[in-house]
């Protein structure tokens, strides 16, 4: 690999990875040996350097702490049958933090910072890239307020950092999903675009009263008429029905612009598959699940890749959705998007980055 930061490296002294089982992952909770940490201060990006992962020492007035200037991104890297390691379009997260950045009014985070910060915390910690499908190190870039200021402004200090997780597989089985339609998850002119925390903290709640029900996320609609579906849980959603591929627009300002979900509507578009970006009203969902017309519906995002959903409740009212089968469209780009990542077959966009 080529680098062309000089980042300073303090290596730890106690590696956990003699003691950490592969075998039993759970997605999150296992964190790799280092992190990337960098300033901003005056302006600038600076203080730039690779050491130990460790907790960190905060002021009670930090204003991440009391006004929410937090965004974040998600990507993975996997490790070939060569042993090389291999990263899913990283550009495409640097490019989204940027974004949600300007929407928090907080630094942009220069590409050589980003890219090479990660890239040489991987080549350090890449004895933590697990092996075998279904496996991957999970890669968490992220970046909040470091004044220590009690007052409502955009922070002038922030800190940047990327930790790692050894994950295996997000979700086990098929989901159970309900349409909400009380709670929202994001309106227009709000931050609903932006991969901040907020976001995710407004969504559990509704999410928490879902799972006591026996569902294991939602279906979110607008927050203006709850009549158009926007996404599952954390995830894009997708539906096939009569034989078109349906998914919402991401240019309303209340959908994440999803990176596995522009993987997939590309794969598709290499298909030839009918593919229409447009909302799915709540009242289309629940006629094709009466009619049996809704072949399959599936969320697209980074832990899960693809998670195939089984059962949707509608209006009150649980719709059992067909098995997936070898020939569905879930299935077959679910396989193309793993053989991809996993560097097994032919990578036509230049998805993937090597360590």
């Amino acid at each position: 690999m080529k680098t062309s930061l000089a980042i300073p490296v303090e290596k730890t002294t106690s590696s956990r990875l003699p003691q950490t089982d592969f075998s039993n992952l759970v997605f999150g909770k296992t964190i790799s040996d280092h992190m990337f940490v960098a300033d901003y201060i005056n302006g600038e990006w600076t203080n730039l350097k690779i050491e130990p992962y460790a907790p960190l020492v905060l002021s009670p007035a930090n204003a991440t702490l009391h006004y929410g200037q937090s965004i974040f991104e998600g990507l993975k890297a996997y490790k070939n049958d060569q042993g090389e390691i291999l990263v899913f379009r990283a550009d495409a997260n640097w490019s989204r933090m940027n974004e949600s950045a300007e929407r928090m009014c907080m630094p942009s985070i220069p590409e050589e910072i980003f890219m090479e910060g990660m890239m040489q915390l991987l080549e350090l910690d890449k004895a933590w890239v697990p092996s075998g499908k279904g496996s991957s190190l999970y890669i968490r870039p992220f970046m909040f307020a470091m004044d220590d200021y009690i007052g409502v402004k955009p922070s002038e200090k922030y800190k940047f950092i990327i930790f790692t997780c050894p994950v295996g597989n997000y979700y086990s089985k098929p989901v159970s999903v309900k349409v909400e339609t009380v709670f929202t998850r994001a309106n227009e002119g709000g931050t609903g675009a932006a991969k901040t925390a907020g976001n995710y903290a407004a969504s559990l709640y509704p999410a928490r009263k879902a799972q006591m029900d026996g569902y294991d996320q939602l279906l979110w609609t607008d927050g203006k008429s709850h009549s158009k579906i926007e996404e599952s849980g954390t995830m894009n959603v997708m539906f096939k029905i009569d034989g078109k591929l349906i998914t919402a627009p991401t240019d309303s300002g209340t959908i994440l612009k999803g990176i596995t979900r522009n993987s997939v509507i590309q794969l598709a578009k290499d298909w030839n598959q009918q593919l229409e970006e447009r909302f799915l009203s709540v009242q289309e969902l629940e006629t094709a699940l009466k009619e049996g017309t809704l072949e399959e519906a599936f969320g697209t995002g980074t832990a899960a890749t693809i998670a195939h959903i089984e059962r949707i409740n509608v209006n009150g009212k649980d719709y059992i959705l067909p098995s997936i089968s070898s020939s569905s469209f879930s299935k077959r780009v679910l396989a193309e998007l793993d053989g991809i990542k996993y560097g097994s077959i032919n990578d036509p966009h230049n998805w993937i980055i090597k360590v």
